[in-house]
């Protein structure tokens, strides 16, 4: 079944990776059918919430039964390409694009940083994790050879939109932009904003504000 995204919510679309992962822990253990009651327990989401975003969907589960664990999987799997090898090139390769690469993804076999691109002399050629830290004169011939079309990019405030300029004319679909400028981009390229900064000013506020 392909998404109509045009018609839902990017609220929805966006816990769908949720409702994937969550589903797959209870596979885990054994379990093969679920209610909207326990996913909303597990994600602290509103079972309605959960209700409305599967409807969007079409028949996922049945009522007094639930959903069928190993249904959800392969719906979540189809719908956010969990299916495929995603390859993922990172562009900056200082603290927070070193700890991306150490990481990478090691929980999810199907998304892998494979290549790293900066302009530093002292770390180009050096290997970080599995991936050789490559000059950034080489990034559009390497994303064009290696087919790949989402970036996370990790530069300094000052570079980020030059670089997302380089990339839009690599062609690339998608760019998850952790340094603090908002940068700018055709319609047709998705950025995610992932501001750290932001995300803990959020929590200090909610911990001040809505304690129990």
């Amino acid at each position: 079944m392909a998404i109509h995204s045009d018609k839902i919510p990017r609220a929805t679309l966006k816990r769908l990776p949720l409702y994937y992962r969550f589903v797959n822990t209870l596979k885990a253990k054994g379990i093969d059918r679920v209610n909207s009651k326990t996913i909303s327990e597990g994600l602290n989401i509103d079972s309605a919430t959960i209700r409305r975003d599967f409807s969007y969907f079409g028949e996922l589960g049945k009522k007094g039964y639930g959903y069928n664990i190993e249904s959800l999987l392969n719906f979540f799997k189809n719908e956010i390409n969990e299916n495929q090898d995603i390859k993922i090139a990172l562009v900056g390769v200082g603290n927070l694009g070193k700890a991306l690469l150490t990481y990478n993804f090691s929980i999810h076999d199907e998304m892998t940083i494979t290549e790293a691109f900066d302009i530093r002399d002292e770390i180009i050629g050096k290997q970080i994790g599995s991936v050789a830290v490559k000059h950034m004169d080489q990034l559009q011939e390497t994303l064009a050879h290696e087919a790949i079309d989402v970036v996370i990019l990790t530069t300094p405030e000052s570079a980020a939109q030059n670089v997302a300029n380089q990339l839009v004319e690599a062609g690339v679909k998608g760019i998850l932009n952790f340094s603090p400028a908002r940068i700018e981009t055709p319609d047709s390229v998705q950025v995610h904003q992932i501001d750290l900064g932001i995300e803990l000013q959020s929590l200090l506020f909610f911990m001040k504000n809505y304690q129990s």
